[in-house]
Formats: C-alpha cells, structure tokens, sequence
C-alpha cells in the first residue's frame, strides 16, 4: 500500500457559518486548517489534537506515533487532525481577517474556550462525514480537547487518551501563564496588540516562550544538559542561551495575539463548570480512557493525572518515566507509542 497516496495537504475548510462561542461571541466565514491520514471506512476515525503552538502536521510532531503497527497507522486508521481555533496556521483566529472590517481580528478576536475548540472540530468532521472517532488522543492543551470531546459528544468517541494534562487549570498554570502574557504587553511594541506584521512584539514573545520553556522541562532534565555551562564566548550561561533560542524560534513562527488568546482559553479549562461538580462531570464519562502522566512533570504534575484516572469510571493510569518534564510526551514518544498501542489492543497498563 502506498501511504503517500492517503496522506492529505493541509486542507482547509469552512463548516461553520456563524460559529457561535461558549462565551457569547460569534464568529462568520469560519475557515479550519486540518489534514487527513489514510482512508475512512466508516469505523476507523482517530482524532489528534496538539498543543498550545502546534499545528495540523502531526505527523511531523508526533512521527514516531505514525506506521504500520504504531499507535496511528494509516493503514488502519483515518487519522484527522485539525489545527484549533484562535491559532495561526491556518484556521479562524487574530491573524485571520475579520468580516466586518477587512482587516486581521487582532486583539479583538472573542474570547474562547476548549470547548469552542472541540465545537469546531465536530463540525469538521461532520463535513468530513465522520460520526463516530475510535480514539480522540492529545498531550498538554490536546489531551484537555481529548476529554472535552468525552464529555461534549460522549456518543461520538469510543475512547480516550489524554496525556499529560489536568481537568481544570489549576492556580499554578494560570499564574505561569498570566506571567507570560504580562512579558508580551510589557513590550513596547504591543501597543494594545494592535502591531504590523513585519514589526511585532518579538522580545515580549520571546521572554514568553523563555519562561514557558522553564515549565515544560525540569531541573533534572536542564541540570544535566546545562549544568553551570557557559555560553560561548563567556556571554551568560549555556541555559540562558538555550532559553533565548527557543524564544526567538517562536516569534518567527506564532503570533502573540494567538499566544494570548490560546492561554487565556487554557485558564477557563473546568471539566466541572456548568456541571454540578467536578467530580460528577468526570464519572459521568464512560469512554475507555488511557490517562498518561509524566513522572518529572512541574507544569501538570502527576497528582492531576492521577486524579483523572481515579474520577473516570473506566480509566487506567500509566506512567511516562522521563527526566525531560512536561514535555516528555514529544521527546520520549517511543515509549508513549508503546502505551497507546497496548491500549489500542485491549491490553491493561499500569492500571491506577
């Protein structure tokens, strides 16, 4: 079989018009960006979400999930993922330009939520002609979709893999990411988030992405790659070099009125809101679920996943061990391919 011929370009759509928000906004000319994986045989629909700055390649970010006996095999599965409102790959968000003035929504885009994420990729699918996912599975923001999708649209997933994430921001994570959107409007550039494209608030960004880097690695994980290492040249440290790389990476591919609008959508994370509590929101979910928690993790640390696994009527827990952190789950993915695949196969893990 010839993969390459069932492997779609980054496609993009329009599946909604108006797009009504969870939080009373609205949205017109709704366009997603997402890309497809294999072919659809009416049961074998798989559903990737990313992370706060990824996009719809997963298979780019995620390649070694991706093949014949892997967790996401297109062989066996159509594998759809779809870049998430309020980015800027290519779906509706502040780059995007607004009806209504002809110009980029900017700063004025609405405020959002997950859940406005999950509405959107539904309707996706529906377009697609897909009602039913064999397995929606995301880390980080995508495992907080995954369990959204559980709760939202419990008869379209048959089960579910959420990795290295909470069911509800928890001080911790909305402080941290408070803190990051305090660096970009400190820039002088920001100016209310309204900046030219060749001109944006590229150091606030940066300082952003420095302190969020922090978050998503641990001490073990920077003691033992940087230690107190200089940087060449004697100019600093070779961690605060490391820090400044990854900043000015981002600001060359993402937008910081995306950056701000995906957070703050983040910080509304609660499985529990409109429910009568969090713990009842939670066993009322009845898919199969797969919760994978990172032992070294300090932005979601284990005592969330574990609570995850210990709410969900049907869940297990397994153990990513790793000295990276949070973001083990796109470093040690070997590892993460091997729970996904014995969770596929009906195979009890590390069962919490």
């Amino acid at each position: 079989m010839d993969l390459r011929a069932h492997i779609s370009p980054l496609t993009r759509l329009q599946p909604l018009d108006p797009f009504v928000l969870e939080l009373g906004g609205r949205l017109d000319e709704v366009v997603v960006a997402y890309r497809t994986w294999g072919v659809y045989r009416g049961n074998n629909a798989v559903l990737v979400c990313h992370a706060l700055t990824g996009n719809a390649d997963a298979d780019d970010w995620w390649q070694p999930l991706f093949g014949p006996g892997r967790s996401l095999d297109p062989e066996r599965d159509f594998i759809v993922c779809s870049n998430i409102l309020g980015s800027c790959y290519g779906t509706t968000g502040p780059t995007s330009r607004n009806p209504a003035t002809g110009r980029p929504w900017g700063p004025d885009f609405p405020a959002m939520t997950i859940r406005d994420m999950v509405h959107l990729q539904a309707a996706l699918l529906d377009r697609l002609g897909v009602t039913r996912l064999q397995l929606a599975v995301g880390g980080s923001l995508g495992g907080m979709q995954v369990l959204e999708w559980a709760q939202l649209y419990p008869d379209r997933v048959a089960a579910i893999a959420p990795i290295a994430c909470s069911g509800r921001h928890s001080a911790w994570c909305i402080g941290l990411s408070e803190a990051q959107r305090q660096a970009i409007f400190a820039d002088p550039l920001w100016q209310g988030g309204h900046y030219r494209a060749d001109r944006p608030p590229a150091a606030g960004l940066a300082a952003a992405r420095m302190v969020a880097m922090c978050s998503y690695r641990s001490w073990t994980s920077f003691e033992r790659r940087f230690g107190r290492r200089r940087a060449e040249g004697d100019t600093g440290f070779a961690v605060g070099e490391y820090l400044a790389y990854q900043g000015q990476q981002l600001v060359r591919r993402f937008d910081a009125n995306s950056y701000v609008t995906l957070s703050c959508a983040m910080d509304t994370h609660d499985l529990g809101r409109d429910h009568p509590s969090f713990e009842e929101a939670l066993g009322a979910i009845q898919a199969p679920a797969l919760v994978v928690a990172i032992d070294s993790d300090v932005l979601y640390p284990s005592e969330e996943q574990q609570e995850l696994a210990r709410l969900i009527p049907n869940a297990e827990l397994a153990w990513l061990h790793s000295e990276h952190g949070h973001d083990a789950f796109l470093i040690d993915m070997e590892a993460l391919d091997r729970f996904l695949v014995g969770f596929r196969a009906g195979k009890r893990l590390h069962t919490f």
